[in-house]
């Protein structure tokens, strides 16, 4: 048998060295996300004090980035060595988790089409939880008004959703200096100006209802963001599809190269 070649199935290189360059890139994605994560508890301090966790009120942005970058960290670990070591195990993982995320993923999609006012009704919800802790987290407080800024409203449905909050609203019981107003983020932008006025907002919702719109945007995010959806519809559905068919074609490749392996392992027992 030393004398003689046998050639028979091989592991495709192509497809091995794909899914390894391909998860790697993943799987340092999935790193730095963590890093900056971590990064930011730490400044924070949420890492000398785990308690404080659950200290905060509001949504913290922080766990959108270690949630997503471990997701990112696992799947690209076991696709990456998976492959490089031609490990089934660490193949099939990868396959079936992510075939998880996209039904998941598809699963999201058809409720939130069929449940358009429950989805609608707990994004009010959960905006209108977060303005009560707009002043408890600099991330959460950042977040909401980048996103007040993009789509040019306040507030969940309009500006006295700000009501809410212990700073804002306009019981005479309010001491704060903000009482009656908003954030900067609710007020309309005037192009001459270079630096942001961080005060625009104060006492503004003690005027009436039309002088309000000469300083702030009056339209609630919701309806706003509803707006952006359906004027953006057709690029968010192409984001969408086309990250399905990377996920289907990901998980038919590591299937590929299961079956691959399998065979050659299998051809080589008869050898």
């Amino acid at each position: 048998m030393s004398g003689k070649h046998y050639k028979g199935q091989e592991v495709s290189c192509c497809i091995k060295y794909f899914i390894f360059g391909f998860n790697i890139i993943f799987w340092l994605l999935g790193v730095a996300f963590l890093g900056i994560g971590l990064w930011a508890w730490s400044e924070k301090g949420v890492l000398s004090n785990i308690s404080s966790i659950t200290d905060l009120g509001g949504f913290d942005p922080v766990w959108l980035f270690l949630v997503v970058g471990g997701v990112m960290f696992i799947l690209g670990f076991a696709g990456c060595i998976g492959a490089l070591r031609e490990n089934t195990l660490l193949l099939k993982f990868f396959s079936v988790f992510l075939g998880i995320i996209f039904f998941l993923e598809l699963t999201a999609g058809v409720l939130a089409f069929v449940f358009k006012d429950w989805i609608k009704d707990q994004l009010n919800f959960f905006i209108n939880n977060n303005i009560r802790a707009y002043r408890d987290d600099i991330d959460l407080q950042n977040l909401i008004d980048f996103t007040q800024e993009y789509w040019e409203c306040c507030g969940a449905f309009g500006a006295d959703d700000w009501n809410l909050n212990i700073y804002f609203n306009c019981t005479d019981s309010n001491p704060s200096r903000e009482k009656c107003g908003v954030p900067f983020s609710c007020c309309t932008k005037d192009p001459a100006e270079d630096v942001i006025n961080t005060q625009c907002g104060y006492d503004v919702r003690a005027k009436s209802d039309a002088e309000q719109k000469t300083y702030i945007h009056v339209k609630g995010c919701v309806p706003q963001f509803e707006k952006w959806l359906q004027d953006n519809l057709t690029v968010v559905a192409g984001i969408f599809i086309g990250i399905a068919l990377l996920q289907i074609f990901g998980i038919c490749l590591a299937q590929n190269l299961v079956s691959d392996i399998e065979a050659v392992r299998a051809s080589c027992l008869f050898t």
